[in-house]
């Protein structure tokens, strides 16, 4: 008796290629879902650090204010009334600066005022901006051949 072959036949082998194919592919979508999940975790983390030593800076920057104010109110009462002496001892604007970061600092500037009647302030906020103090050259080429 002799065998019949069929017209049909499923090759094992068809079936294992595939198999090895799609297990490929899920091992490098998963290492590259762990290299881009590391890359944003380190992002995450620098956008922490600078968020946090702006934070500090500007609550320095808010003691320094309220001295400020502290130091107007007295000088106020020292001059008893007469907006000349309290120029005088005070000055007609103040500036600050904290370093936030190597390339970042906050610069505030205030413009002394002089109240006119008890409430009004001692001065106002003219600046209040964090600059950069280089200028960042960016390195915008892309090395496609080495």
């Amino acid at each position: 008796m002799a065998k019949k072959k069929s017209a049909f036949g499923v090759n094992i082998g068809s079936s294992s290629l595939l198999l090895i194919f799609v297990v490929l592919c899920l091992v490098s979508f998963a290492a590259l879902s762990i290299v881009s999940s590391n890359a944003d975790f380190k992002l995450g983390q620098k956008v922490m650090e600078r968020t946090e030593r702006y934070y500090e800076v500007s609550n320095q920057a808010q003691e320094a204010i309220a001295g400020v104010d502290d130091a107007l109110a007295a000088a106020y009462k020292e001059a008893g009334g007469d907006e000349e002496a309290y120029f005088a001892k005070v000055g007609h604007t103040s500036s600050f600066e904290f370093q936030i970061s190597d390339l970042q600092n906050l610069e505030i500037s205030l413009e002394i005022l002089y109240p006119e009647k008890a409430g009004d302030p001692f001065y106002r906020i003219t600046k209040y901006k964090v600059v950069t103090n280089e200028n960042i050259t960016y390195d915008n080429t892309l090395n496609l051949f080495k």
